[in-house]
């Protein structure tokens, strides 16, 4: 995997419609689960399964949610049932660590990112990253989200939950700044069960909003990754999916993450996906070369030609390979004279007529 970089990604996103191999994004969360060797391995294996950038999330549960906030998850799989106490569990980390992690996807090539939840974290993170996430659940944050835009780097926007009054909303803040914008689709469901990924959205996105890139934050099961397969196929080219190193693991962001097996398999899929694609300007192949020769075809004389006859309709035929004259020219061949003889079956050729 090269260390292809979002910002560049996204500069390419000009001529569009187009479809891009997609940019990957391992949204590792806090599945580190405060454990720097924990959180390493998360990067190794992000960048060993193809992923060009980690995402950690970066938030002091003080300042994320009340203590009376209640959960929005699936309590069978984490149990905890407010939201202050699943962020107290995870929030150990803050700038040392994250400069820390910085340096360490620095040296093994995959691009750091984390998502700020806070105005403190994000003028630390400003320095590791070159572009800022904002998470769904603070697209209605607008004074967050006029901050994050004055540090004039692109923003990737979140949409899910959403009305679209309130993406243009956001949209409205950030198109001020004129930053560029990565706008993905979302389902805010831990997991996103397949008849809710709703993945036609994303065409509705770049109906509705054609001057930001498009892309596709996955909340589905992993299964075979056919999901963000065809959500690049539908134009997202910039796609973000949970990343754990164990699915087996209890709480929120475990069971339904990819580990680096499925990134492995997503990615020689995306592989093989764009060797079929290939070109997207339509134009004859070198391969075909043959095929244009032998397998289209020539006017042909249905009958003996006489030299001095004037053809008609009547002498003509068309009949494969395309050495000769094309079909396409008949209008131009009607009338003229044969300056030779021409047997029957003979491909017709300039150099026989006037």
């Amino acid at each position: 995997m090269s260390s292809l970089k979002l910002n560049s990604f996204l500069d390419r996103y000009t001529d569009k419609p187009k479809l891009l191999k997609p940019y990957i994004i391992a949204e590792a969360g806090v599945n580190h689960e405060g454990s720097m060797d924990l959180a390493k391995r998360l990067i190794d294996e992000a960048r060993e399964g193809g992923a060009h950038a980690i995402k950690f999330q970066t938030y002091k549960a003080e300042t994320i949610a009340s203590k009376n906030s209640p959960s929005y998850w699936d309590t069978t799989k984490e149990s905890t049932k407010s939201q202050f106490e699943l962020f107290k569990k995870y929030d150990k980390f803050w700038k040392k660590e994250y400069e820390n992690l910085k340096s360490y996807c620095d040296k093994v090539g995959i691009e750091f990112m984390s998502t700020p939840f806070d105005v403190e974290s994000s003028f630390f993170l400003n320095d590791m990253m070159d572009v800022f996430k904002i998470s769904s659940s603070d697209i209605t944050n607008l004074p967050f989200i006029e901050h994050l835009c004055s540090f004039e780097k692109p923003i990737i926007l979140s949409t899910g939950a959403s009305h679209l009054w309130e993406i243009q909303q956001a949209m409205d803040v950030i198109q001020k700044h004129k930053n560029i914008v990565c706008l993905m689709h979302c389902v805010l469901n831990y997991p996103t069960l397949n008849e809710n990924a709703n993945l036609g959205m994303i065409t509705d996105l770049i109906k509705k909003f054609p001057e930001t890139v498009p892309g596709y934050s996955d909340h589905t099961l992993p299964y075979n990754m056919d999901t963000l397969k065809i959500a690049n196929l539908l134009g997202a080219v910039v796609l973000e999916k949970h990343f754990t190193h164990d699915k087996s693991l209890p709480g929120n962001d475990h069971y339904h993450a990819m580990d680096k097996e499925d990134l492995k398999v997503f990615t020689k899929q995306m592989d093989d996906v764009y060797e079929l694609l290939g070109l997207q300007k339509k134009i004859p192949l070198d391969t075909e070369e043959k095929s244009r020769e032998n397998a289209r075809r020539s006017l042909v004389a249905k009958k003996a030609i006489k030299k001095g006859e004037y053809i008609t309709k009547a002498h003509l035929t068309w009949k494969r390979p395309a050495s000769g004259i094309s079909p396409a020219h008949l209008d131009v061949v009607l009338g003229k004279e044969s300056i030779v003889d021409i047997e029957e079956d003979e491909i017709l050729k300039w150099k026989m007529l006037s």
